[in-house]
């Protein structure tokens, strides 16, 4: 039975994930898992899946969680960034997922590989901000990293049996996210409610957002980047609407192997968990038949910024790429909390990113550094006005 630590349980990916568990009851148990302040749910979870370990962010939260499970549930709890490093480091643990939204990820997940557990990583933040730290103690400890996002599990099943130097270049596929019929010019006044109306994933508020403004997928350019080891040079974007081919990997003999599937991240959560082997998932199978049609376009960097700037912040390197998801993560939360409107999450960005003096093979202080100069930076240009 593999023993799992799971670092976001209250969010898409950990539920998802806990749907995977609770499907192969023989297979999986979740021994330690850490969550922010959703006291409701995290206490059905601890309830029904028995962990041993629970993290949450503050200790007023932990009050709150003992005190929602009375008598019913008497895992140790936790929390702060240590307790973090507590559910990452657990002892029985041989798998974590890592599934925190945002740079907060990347200290656990450095706890995670120290202490030699196998990554699942859904915290596409941790390797934009600190890949090269990141993948440098993964290669030391000899710890494998498996990708959980659908676009790079696609990929990195389609490698599968494949010599790497035969590869000529990764093709990422994109949605469009909400506005994806919309001219920049209509995206000036559109509403929170609307941007967090995706067409075909469901998923948290930050990543949504994220589509919408195609900053998702620059993000996941860069952690190919690093997962894969190719220069962005050969990693391709294309809008493909109904998401089904996931993502591709054309060969050198132009060959293309792609993976296609309903739009359910159980596939790609549960991929990771039983790899190398697959098991049975309850969820819709695929009727090409049905679907009749699948719709594919170049993508517009005009139109999405962002991810040519995702380009430009990655071939920079060093602190560039902690300094973009910085301030983005800023900028995303300000227009979800109604204080910007949706094109200033561009400029927020951009601005921010040009006003850095990066810093070249950066160590994990200075990426540290430089993700908070960034935070401030972009909090004071929303504040003051842009």
């Amino acid at each position: 039975m593999k023993q799992i630590a799971l670092l976001g349980s209250t969010g898409s990916i950990g539920t998802s994930t806990l749907d995977v568990v609770a499907q192969h009851p023989e297979d999986f148990a979740v021994v330690a898992m850490a969550a922010g302040t959703n006291v409701d749910l995290l206490a059905e979870q601890v309830i029904k899946f028995r962990p041993e370990l629970v993290s949450v962010a503050h200790a007023q939260t932990a009050s709150a969680l003992q005190e929602r499970l009375g008598g019913r549930a008497k895992p140790q709890i936790v929390y702060g960034a240590d307790g973090l490093a507590q559910v990452a480091r657990h002892e029985q643990a041989d798998f974590v997922m890592t599934a925190i939204v945002g740079s907060v990820g990347v200290e656990p997940t450095l706890a995670a590989i120290e202490a030699g557990k196998t990554i699942g990583l859904a915290n596409k933040e941790t390797l934009v901000s600190a890949g090269p730290v990141v993948m440098k103690a993964a290669r030391e400890k000899g710890v494998p990293i498996i990708p959980v996002d659908s676009e790079h599990s696609a990929v990195f099943q389609c490698l599968q049996g494949e010599r790497s130097e035969d590869v000529s270049r990764l093709i990422l596929t994109a949605s469009g996210g909400a506005f994806r019929h919309m001219g920049r010019e209509e995206l000036a006044d559109v509403s929170v409610e609307q941007a967090l109306a995706h067409p075909n994933w469901s998923m948290g508020a930050k990543i949504t957002i994220d589509s919408a403004t195609m900053m998702n997928k620059g993000f996941e350019v860069i952690e190919a980047h690093w997962l894969f080891d190719l220069p962005y040079e050969r990693i391709d974007c294309v809008l493909h609407y109904e998401s089904i081919i996931h993502s591709m990997v054309e060969y050198r003999d132009r060959a293309v192997m792609a993976q296609l599937g309903t739009p359910d991240m159980r596939v790609p959560i549960q991929y990771a968990l039983s790899y190398p082997g697959r098991m049975e998932l309850d969820t819709a199978p695929l009727d090409l038949v049905k679907l009749g049609t699948l719709h594919f376009a170049a993508m517009d960097f005009e139109r999405y910024p962002l991810l040519q700037l995702a380009y430009e912040c990655g071939k920079a390197g060093g602190t560039h790429p902690a300094v973009l998801n910085a301030a983005n993560e800023v900028a995303v939360a300000a227009f979800l909390q109604g204080a910007i409107r949706f094109l200033e999450i561009e400029t927020i960005v951009r601005k921010t990113c040009e006003a850095h003096q990066g810093v070249g093979n950066p160590s994990l202080a200075d990426i540290f550094e430089a993700d908070q100069w960034a935070r401030s930076h972009a909090q004071e240009m929303y504040t003051v006005g842009l």
